[in-house]
């Protein structure tokens, strides 16, 4: 067994290496608030404990989503810092958009950084977060992005823990409602954002924690708000 100082070296060498956003370094499950009768959050705070306590044995992932400022950042970020100081795990935190931005900043040829260089983090990291799925509109290069993230993380069986503002549900073409006023009246879900086939791999990737509306949104709440 490792001793001690060699167990809390490798901790504070994979905290370092998470890419953890400094608004989230004070983000645990010990300071989640579910504010007594939020029953939603108690859920979640529950499936979010009960994730960390049977990885690596049960390696499924998460899709956490609800509207801004519920708590999915902050749970998120909660799970990986438990696995990370509790059992050694790898993890990592990425930002959508701001990965989307990076690789295609990668393609100016003065960039000093390729899209593999990019990317090679995300492939390999034993648990990846995802954090705000959806948050850029979807294109025919955002949609190819997202697939090689997803598909290579579900073909390599890698546990991924993902969450967004978007409803869970299919696109407004797999619903049949394209135009008029039924679509104008539509909320936009994930499956808009990403594409039916990527929502499909998601589904098969991840448990769905569902964070509603009728919770209160913590960012007007906190003086040093740690959720998302």
């Amino acid at each position: 067994m490792r001793c001690e100082c060699t167990t809390q070296l490798r901790a504070d060498y994979l905290l370092a290496q998470a890419h953890i956003p400094a608004r989230f370094m004070y983000a645990d499950l010990s300071n989640f608030r579910t504010d007594g009768s939020q029953e939603a959050l108690g859920h979640a705070l529950l499936k979010a404990r009960a994730f960390v306590d049977q990885y690596p044995l049960d390696r499924t992932g998460l899709l956490l989503y609800g509207p801004s400022g519920t708590g999915k950042t902050h749970l998120a970020v909660g799970m990986i810092k438990e696995l990370i100081t509790k059992k050694g795990i790898e993890c990592t935190f990425c930002d959508y958009s701001e990965l989307l931005k990076e690789i295609q900043n990668s393609y100016n040829p003065s960039a000093e950084t390729t899209e593999l260089q990019i990317l090679r983090p995300i492939f390999v990291s034993e648990v990846l977060v995802l954090d705000d799925l959806g948050a850029m509109r979807r294109t025919d290069w955002v949609w190819d992005a997202v697939s090689l993230i997803l598909n290579h993380r579900y073909n390599k069986n890698c546990t991924t823990i993902i969450t967004t503002n978007y409803p869970d549900g299919p696109s407004a073409k797999a619903e049949g409602v394209e135009a008029g006023p039924r679509r104008a009246a539509r909320d936009e879900t994930l499956g808009d954002r990403i594409g039916d086939r990527m929502l499909s791999r998601i589904h098969e990737m991840c448990r769905i924690i569902n964070i509603p509306s009728t919770t209160p949104d913590f960012r007007n709440r906190n003086s040093r708000p740690a959720c998302g």
